[in-house]
């Protein structure tokens, strides 16, 4: 018998038959992405291990929704299980078909895949419009301009009273949890500055834990899965500060 995922709100994952997410209903990863945009800018400044943070975004959903499990550090798939967000099930497909990895690995392995596919999905939902533009007036590259401002902007609005308050922890509800969690470990910008990591620290840990609800096991999860971001965060930065490129 297949497995089902576990219960989530349909208010956040609702899927028509065609596949479109509609309004509000965005993935993990998908609002992740959003939270990159700045207005002030007219771009998405996010930072250059925005890849590494999607993809901890998808991997966190599909803890929230049954699809993998942690087993001795592993993050390990339930077969068969899948969410009905192509991203999302691309990712869990990939999960089954590999070999066993845990959290950081899982991070790092194929994660600018998941980012594209993000934002494919926006750019077919109509949250982004894709361009083409030519470097240096000859290389042809792909740039993004969001065709929601406002929904990017309510976003970081709601995300930031769950990062920096007034809004108890115990009324934010776990996906936002896990999805200020991913932002603020990731430091993905203009949402989190440093001083806000430095300074919410202790609430950060508490949002940590409120990702998993009231499961001990996903509360485990969440716990693993900010440490392992942090950690291929940092070794991100430490690779491009050798080799001459800066920090993130």
């Amino acid at each position: 018998m297949r497995p089902r995922p576990a219960p989530w709100p349909p208010t956040e994952v609702a899927v028509d038959r065609g596949g479109a997410v509609h309004y509000g209903t965005l993935s993990l990863p998908a609002r992740l992405l959003l939270l990159a945009w700045s207005g002030e800018k007219g771009k998405f400044t996010g930072g250059p291990d925005l890849h590494l943070v999607i993809r901890a975004g998808a991997l966190a959903e599909l803890a929230l929704r049954g699809v993998v499990v942690q087993a001795d550090g592993i993050v390990t798939p339930v077969v068969g299980a899948r969410t009905g967000d192509t991203v999302l099930d691309a990712l869990a497909t990939l999960i089954e078909r590999s070999r066993p990895r845990k959290w950081r690995g899982w991070l790092t392995y194929r994660s600018r895949t998941t980012l594209g596919e993000v934002r494919d999905q926006l750019t077919a939902h109509g949250y982004l419009r894709q361009e083409r533009r030519r470097v240096l007036g000859v290389f042809p590259a792909r740039h993004w301009e969001l065709e929601r401002a406002g929904y990017a902007e309510a976003l970081q609005a709601e995300a930031g009273t769950a990062l920096r308050g007034p809004r108890p922890v115990a009324e934010v509800p776990a996906s936002e949890a896990a999805l200020v969690m991913c932002a603020a470990t990731g430091k993905v910008r203009p949402f989190v500055t440093g001083k806000d990591r430095r300074r919410y620290k202790d609430r950060l840990a508490e949002l940590t834990d409120r990702g998993g609800g009231a499961s001990p096991e996903l509360t485990e999860s969440m716990r693993a899965l900010r440490k392992a971001l942090a950690s291929a965060v940092a070794a991100a930065e430490m690779a491009r500060s050798s080799s001459g490129g800066g920090g993130g």
